[in-house]
This record gives structure tokens, sequence and C-alpha cells, in this order.
């Protein structure tokens, strides 16, 4: 008992840390964001160039398979998945090897 005790707090401790740093990435897109815009007027204001648009995009882009991972992702294929497939996975394997042994005790002559 205390050991899933332990790992659900375990679990809930990286989702926190997980999701901190998910709001860690935004606020930093948002921030960033906003200086490109800022730079891109005041510094680069005789260039006519949208640099800092292709920027924003691919850093949006890498925000939210940032956020597929978090909130979808890891929310599906959280520990419980990952046991569920293990132990679906020994099944089949124990039940391959059950069905060789039939075959080899059928085949071996008496």
């Amino acid at each position: 008992m205390e050991k899933e005790l332990h790992e659900q707090y375990e679990y809930a401790r990286r989702r926190i840390k997980q999701k901190k740093r998910l709001y860690f990435h935004f606020v930093l897109f948002v921030l960033g964001s906003l200086l490109l815009f800022v730079a891109h007027n005041f510094l680069d204001s005789t260039v006519v160039s949208y640099w800092y648009l292709w920027v924003i995009t691919i850093w949006l882009f890498l925000f939210i398979l940032h956020f597929i991972k978090i909130f979808i992702t890891d929310r599906f294929m959280n520990k419980d998945w990952e046991r569920e497939q293990i132990d679906r996975l020994v099944v089949l394997q124990q039940r391959k090897i059950d069905q060789l042994q039939t075959q080899v005790s059928n085949d071996d002559p008496k």
C-alpha cells in the first residue's frame, strides 16, 4: 500500500513539474514574441521583412507540441497505461508459451 501511495505522490509531483514548465514556456513565448515584435518595429524599421513572424510561428508550433505532450499524450499514457500494456503483453507471451508447450507435448511420442 505504501508503495502505491509513493508512486501516486511521485506521479503527481512529476505532473505538477511538467505543467509548471509548460506555463513557464507560455509566459516566455508571450514575452519573447512581444520582444521580437518590438525589436522588429524599432530596430529594423527600414527593412520590410517579416522574419519575426517566422520565429514566432515556429516557436508557437513548438509550444503546441509541448502542450499536446503534457495535456494529451501524458494524460492517457501514464503509469496505469504502462502497467496495462505490460500485463497485456505478459498474458500474450504466456499464451504463446502455453501453446508451444502443448504443441511440443503433443508431438512428443511416448
